[in-house]
């Protein structure tokens, strides 16, 4: 009777070690789970929006004094028209919109031959790589306007955060802006550069 009760109690006694270390790696994991987990050191993402560009309110001098090359292989300034004027206009030849918005103008532009208004039309292409492309965009699409490559920093400022094409900016005799706007209207957007030339005429001291 005394082997099979020794039996039975050394049973029990393992039974009972074997749930107790059992519990042992039960409760290890669970207090990792609900500790807090540092996450990797990182840089602060940067925040979803921007400060929006201060508004460009006239052509500033470092801009004004930049040498841009003509598709001609020319040059010229902005200061090069001092006292008159100004319509600069943002383009590329793989712009459809850019396509349509140039006969109307160009009507602007012959309207006011002549007169103290310079007309220049800038592509912000690469001429190393697109030059082709737009000297065919030339071929089929009449632009008297005084054509330049607009390089990168010319680009960037005159698009003062507006990064679509086209856009159209016009200047006063003064250097400072009428109106700056981006996109075509079709049937409206020659109207609306007429009028802004007429608003920035109006703005010019006599001379």
């Amino acid at each position: 009777m005394k082997r099979p009760f020794l039996l039975l109690l050394l049973a029990s006694v393992c039974v009972v070690h074997a749930a107790s270390q059992s519990g042992r790696r039960i409760s290890t994991p669970r207090a990792t789970q609900t500790a807090p987990i540092q996450p990797p050191l990182t840089p602060e993402p940067e925040p979803l929006t921007k400060a929006a560009p201060a508004e460009l309110l006239f052509l500033p001098e470092k801009l004004r004094e930049r040498q841009i090359k003509t598709l001609d292989n020319s040059s010229f300034r902005f200061s090069d028209f001092q006292g008159k004027v100004v319509v600069i206009n943002l383009w590329a030849s793989w712009c459809g919109p850019c396509r349509r918005e140039v006969p109307e103008y160009e009507k602007v532009r012959k309207a006011y031959a002549g007169r103290d208004v310079e007309f220049i039309g800038l592509t912000t292409e690469d001429q190393r790589t697109s030059a082709d492309r737009v000297n065919k965009f030339l071929r089929d699409i009449s632009f008297g306007f005084r054509l330049g490559w607009a390089d990168r920093e010319t680009a960037r400022s005159l698009m003062n955060g507006k990064n679509s094409i086209p856009q159209t900016l016009v200047f006063d005799a003064d250097g400072h802006i009428v109106n700056h706007w981006s996109g075509y209207s079709p049937g409206h957007s020659g109207e609306r550069l007429k009028q802004t030339v007429e608003e920035a005429l109006l703005r010019s001291p006599r001379r």
